[in-house]
């Protein structure tokens, strides 16, 4: 079973890899707040704010890749997942785009912590390859997608999983990890960006409505393709989430 799961995911991330070279073709047309765009002001607090989460997520994901090694490959799985489901974009506010954010998947399996560091790469990655994003705004968009993204997934998820619903919370904890993200986004467009003629308020309606028309229908689409590859984990990989059981994640 671990063999045909290894073949599986060797193959799903070649895949995904074939269409990052292939279909990811108009990099300035990014959903991340891009290079340059936030004031220095709001780049430096936002790095701030995420390098504590992203330290703790280090610490996480070193005490499983050390214990548990055989987890390597499914912790590749879900970096691979978040990677190219963000990148796939529709347009949305003018130099910008809706996407989905892939970090409802790592979140289930490994909690929000770990996510926290996947993110983060994922993030990295697509600035430097892609143009997804930028460097200067790293900290800004790691906690949106990397941070609140995973954490709120996390909460939904343990909530209906200890109600016996699972599979309904990993459907609902991707969707709204999903939404929260872009909510979260358009607070930290809001603070920079307030309105002349309305202030704060004014501009995260102005920025969270344009998201809204392409986000609310990913989101859902999201939380099924993330219900679909779980269903897909339990066929082929049920020795690592046996492992998984026994490790539990943690905030």
């Amino acid at each position: 079973m671990h063999q045909r799961f290894r073949w599986f995911s060797l193959v799903a991330m070649a895949g995904l890899s074939l269409y990052l070279v292939i279909g990811t073709a108009q990099p300035a047309q990014a959903m991340h707040i891009m290079e340059g765009f936030l004031p220095m002001g709001w780049a430096i607090f936002w790095w701030v704010v995420a390098l504590p989460f992203f330290i703790v997520g280090v610490r996480s994901l070193t005490r499983i890749t050390r214990e548990k090694p055989e987890l390597k490959l499914l912790l590749a799985l879900a970096g691979a997942f978040s990677f190219v489901l963000s990148a796939l974009k529709i347009p949305s506010v003018t130099g910008s785009s809706s996407h989905p954010t892939g970090t409802g998947l790592g979140t289930v399996l490994f909690g929000p912590s770990v996510m926290t560091v996947l993110g983060s790469l994922v993030l990295v990655f697509q600035a430097v390859l892609l143009a997804h994003g930028g460097l200067t705004t790293l900290g800004a968009n790691v906690f949106s997608m990397a941070i609140v993204g995973p954490w709120v997934a996390f909460g939904v998820y343990r909530l209906f999983a200890s109600g016996g619903k699972q599979k309904f919370g990993i459907f609902l904890a991707a969707a709204l990890g999903n939404l929260m993200t872009y909510i979260v986004t358009s607070i930290q467009l809001a603070l920079a960006f307030p309105s002349a003629s309305g202030g704060f308020m004014a501009a995260f309606a102005k920025f969270a409505g344009i998201f809204a028309l392409t986000q609310i229908p990913l989101a859902i689409s999201e939380g099924l393709l993330t219900l679909l590859v779980w269903n897909w984990l339990q066929s082929y990989a049920t020795d690592e989430l046996q492992i998984l059981k026994s490790l539990r994640p943690e905030a």
